[in-house]
């Protein structure tokens, strides 16, 4: 990557994480940046199935209107999951949790794929390795013992706590390589170029879209199973 190229990058990062303090400060800046992400993201997806289905002899409208209609569901459902958890006592820890352990799993995929390389994890996305996937399950518990304090009220066995992390990090990768599947379908490196130097807002939350409201829904279940 080039010195211009990464500086724009950095730069990027910091305003998204500049908006991200601030979401988790204010709420309705929260609630405001939900919207817009939900929204971006979900004309990025259909941007990527419509490229998907331009100039194919089985042009299906019907198709491309059940994903796209399935997409928005499932934007209506991430939305919804998390306003509801607005109203709890730890939401922002909750959130927090499961934020970290999305981008623990980019970096442990990142890093393990890079210095231990290794047999291929699909040919969906070339670049991902098996040792990158587990390297993303490893990095993403050493969160467990920082969180399990946090949470020792709601989890008295630090094994539920490893397990609601196991799950998220599994449907973050998982989303990840979704999205590379559509992109590749579609002939595309980027689903957008919103962002200098990540591309779009898709590409960059492809795995938290599946892992967030999937983490939570996990960790109500295992808050009643207790």
């Amino acid at each position: 990557m080039k010195i211009e190229d990464l500086k724009i990058r950095l730069i990027t990062s910091i305003l998204l994480i500049s908006i991200l303090f601030l979401s988790f400060n204010y709420s309705y800046i929260l609630i405001i940046s939900l919207i817009i992400i939900s929204l971006i993201s979900w004309l990025e997806f259909r941007n990527l199935i419509l490229k998907i289905f331009k100039n194919k002899s089985f042009k299906s409208s019907f198709l491309k209107l059940l994903i796209q209609a399935t997409s928005l569901l499932y934007l209506t459902m991430f939305s919804s999951l998390v306003f509801s958890g607005i109203l709890q006592s730890n939401f922002k820890i909750i959130i927090l949790f499961l934020l970290c352990i999305c981008i623990l799993s980019d970096i442990g995929g990142l890093l393990f794929g890079k210095f231990f390389k290794g047999k291929k994890l699909t040919k969906i996305s070339p670049n991902k390795t098996i040792s990158g996937s587990i390297g993303s399950f490893v990095l993403s518990l050493f969160l467990v013992p920082i969180f399990y304090f946090l949470f020792e009220d709601e989890f008295s066995d630090i094994g539920n706590l490893i397990i609601l992390t196991i799950l998220v990090s599994f449907f973050c990768q998982l989303g990840d390589l979704f999205i590379s599947f559509l992109k590749r379908k579609a002939k595309v490196k980027d689903t957008g170029n919103l962002l200098p130097g990540h591309g779009g807002i898709l590409d960059r939350i492809d795995g938290i879209l599946f892992a967030v409201p999937i983490g939570i829904l996990i960790y109500d279940f295992l808050i009643l199973a207790i």
